[in-house]
């Protein structure tokens, strides 16, 4: 397809269907406006509701695990993938828990917290005798209280932990204090389990001072167009998935995504258009010609790139998990909207305030950037020097990238909370020689009369402090008990021993419990997890085939979108599980692990805003490329339009990720930490230096793409042509 074609007077004028679109919208211009007003205004007013409607349950059928905490949720009302609040209590010298006074006690608490908590499911060394609550010392003991799940049936919940955290607070039992600690405590004391709006908020807030900023990188107050686009598009994809969700289950990840995976596309998409528009009016085109020939090809380029993003998102229905089947449908939703407001709503808002908003006006458009420009010169002048830094730094963060260890979907427990009772308690069971283990037990349904003599010999598997099955009317249900297993470690090496173990002496045995979960979510997810990078690539390529009309620059492309995602997982790899800045800049320890979920929504972000940056640079390349018949000149000029524009984007996104890692939460400066690094890495190292490198060493051959081919793409063949001999 052909963006540009001569008239009879020698000039060129758009001709394409984008092209014809954009004068429809200006002509019906004052209908397209109040359309997208009143959708943005009913989004803003159905953003709490559509929030609520999200499913909070992470189903993995198929799988024990899930299966089992179901069955237990069900027949118990609670427990299964809900983690207890753990009281602990050290006792002072001299006092150890067989004392009569700490019996009563903890007898005490444990009515307390029934009384609290109604539905609770509580055991106690008192109520059991069982020395698994205990620590060698005898010094050292604790509680297991499992509150009813929370509203929606997934997650910690938070009324319980803040009665029971309230009520305790200060309290003693034979002079030893009782810290109440837990996955749920830990996670609260640290504000990660934020509801609401908090991420979209957070990411606004991001979004808007990166904004400030690029009002001074642009020259104009038109950079704050891309605020405005981007507040349409956010809010009208959770209205448009607050309808989806009336027809399935939609994952409350979504809420994740459409507020940065549409913060990210919208902006880059508006800054794409208005950058050419106004480089348009620089050429002396008139405000309506401007606007059309910036459509022609920017947003030519904008409908290929949210394409590509949805591609990417879509690619989530591969894998065998109903929440992220979800995630990958509504996900479809982002792209789409962002794509149809910088196509619709910007041609309208330019054509009424653009050049009174294009203010004060202190570049020279019709000029590429000088700096951008030698910039471009000096890799194709050093290509081979400009790839080989850039894949020797890819290959490092990609080798420290498969040392990636998939942990508890929770966090790691010490690296939750660095201060407060919660902590306290926490430390406590580790002095004692306990462990964090007992934060998230492994619960084991099996039959009544089995129930004890199981629990008997699952105490002596390596790793394990104890396992205890209670009498207690709250733990027996007919013929159906539970057995926990509490282990020194949430580790699934102690999962899979408990597991074997179970299935081995008592036939019909069920294992679940979070760790068991989170062990079937790792193999249901990343197992598929090729299958599912194979479709999104087969389909990008397809995509990008069709557009640059081009075998190598597809496949280029997608190559280093994969490469890109992997180097991110090294960052957040090497920064949080090994350590390598955790603590000197947070003050928070190695976690040892990275949680399970990080990583998938790690490359689904990653994915479509890295492909956006590619297709921008690509579109631009092959626009000069077929102008000139260079390759280099076409490189060098290609970065010297696009350059400032990718970087403007990137540091939008990475100042919002900057802004998101000051929240407390562990696990939110974990994924500001990847997604900001991954951004500035994809910007920088990738798209700066090794793409235009790759491009000026492969030369002509970024250009071929045979007859038969282009005949299945519907697009014109293109034939590598001779190009002037290299210095």
């Amino acid at each position: 397809m052909r963006l540009l074609e001569p008239n009879r007077g020698g000039t060129r004028t758009p001709s394409s269907w984008i092209a014809a679109l954009t004068r429809l919208v200006l002509r019906h211009r004052r209908r397209v406006a109040l359309f997208w007003l009143a959708i943005t205004v009913v989004g803003i007013a159905s953003v709490g509701s559509a929030i609520s409607a999200f499913s909070t349950e992470y189903s993995v059928p198929g799988h024990e695990g899930y299966q089992t905490n179901a069955a237990i949720k069900a027949t118990f009302g609670n427990g299964g993938d809900g983690a207890p609040l753990v009281p602990v209590i050290t006792l002072p010298p001299g006092t150890t828990v067989a004392s009569p006074a700490v019996l009563t006690g903890l007898d005490q608490l444990a009515a307390r917290i029934e009384q609290l908590v109604p539905g609770v499911r509580v055991a106690s060394y008192a109520s059991t005798g069982d020395r698994a609550f205990v620590s060698r010392d005898g010094r050292t003991t604790f509680l297991l209280a499992y509150p009813p799940p929370a509203p929606g049936g997934f997650g910690q919940n938070q009324r319980a932990v803040s009665a029971v955290s309230a009520a305790l607070r200060g309290a003693t039992i034979a002079g030893g204090r009782v810290r109440v600690t837990g996955l749920g405590p830990l996670s609260f004391s640290s504000g990660q389990q934020k509801g609401g709006l908090g991420v979209l908020a957070e990411g606004l807030l991001g979004g808007l001072g990166a904004l400030v900023v690029l009002a001074f990188v642009f020259g104009s107050l038109l950079a704050f167009l891309s605020l405005l686009i981007a507040l349409t598009s956010i809010m009208t994809s959770f209205l448009l998935v607050w309808g989806l969700t009336a027809l399935m289950s939609v994952s409350g990840i979504v809420e994740f995504l459409i507020a940065l995976v549409g913060l990210g596309v919208a902006i880059d998409y508006s800054l794409l258009i208005v950058v050419r528009w106004r480089e348009e009016r620089a050429q002396g085109h008139d405000r309506e010609e401007a606007i059309v020939r910036a459509m022609a090809t920017a947003g030519r380029a904008v409908v290929f790139s949210g394409t590509t993003v949805g591609i990417g998102l879509l690619g989530l229905i591969v894998v065998p998990v109903p929440f992220l089947a979800s995630v990958g449908f509504a996900g479809l939703v982002i792209p789409f909207v962002s794509v149809a407001a910088a196509i619709t709503l910007l041609p309208v808002i330019l054509h009424a305030a653009g050049p009174r908003m294009d203010w004060p006006h202190r570049r020279t458009d019709h000029l590429a950037s000088r700096a951008w420009t030698r910039w471009a010169g000096q890799v194709v002048k050093r290509r081979w020097l400009a790839a080989g830094t850039s894949l020797a730094v890819l290959a490092a963060l990609v080798a420290a990238a498969t040392t990636i260890n998939l942990g508890s979907a929770d966090g790691n427990p010490n690296t939750l909370s660095q201060t407060g009772p919660a902590k306290s308690g926490l430390a406590a069971l580790e002095r004692a020689g306990i462990g964090d283990g007992v934060l998230s037990p492994i619960e084991i349904l099996d039959r009544t009369p089995n129930a004890a003599a199981l629990a008997a010999r699952l105490s002596h598997l390596p790793g394990v402090q104890g396992a205890i099955a209670p009498a207690a009317a709250g733990w027996r249900r007919g013929h159906l008990a539970l057995v926990d297993v509490l282990a020194h470690t949430d580790a699934s090496q102690t999962v899979d021993r408990v597991r074997d173990a179970a299935h081995r002496l008592a036939a019909g045995a069920r294992v679940g419990g979070i760790t068991a979960q989170n062990d079937d979510f790792i193999s249901a997810v990343y197992g598929s997890f090729p299958r599912m990078i194979a479709v999104i690539a087969v389909l990008t390529f397809v995509l990008l085939a069709r557009a640059f009309r081009s075998l190598l620059l597809p496949l280029k492309a997608v190559v280093l979108n994969v490469a890109s995602v992997g180097a991110a997982w090294g960052i957040l790899t090497l920064v949080w599980q090994h350590g390598y800045g955790s603590e000197a800049i947070w003050g928070i320890p190695a976690a040892g692990s990275i949680p399970s979920w990080l990583p998938l929504i790690a490359f689904a972000f990653l994915f479509g805003l890295s492909m956006d940056y590619e297709v921008f640079i690509l579109a631009r390349i092959r626009e000069e490329y077929d102008a000139t018949a260079s390759t280099d000149t076409a490189v060098i000029r290609g970065i010297g339009r696009t350059g400032r524009l990718i970087t403007s984007a990137a540091l939008i996104m990475f100042l919002g990720f900057v802004a998101m890692a000051s929240a407390p939460s562990t696990q939110v400066k974990m994924i500001a930490t990847g997604l900001g690094a991954g951004i500035i890495l994809d910007a920088t190292i990738i798209r700066a230096m090794l793409v235009p490198a790759a491009v000026s060493l492969f030369g002509r051959w970024n250009w071929w793409l045979p007859h038969r081919v282009a005949r299945v793409l519907r697009v014109t063949p293109s034939r590598p042509l001779a190009e002037p001999t290299r210095a």
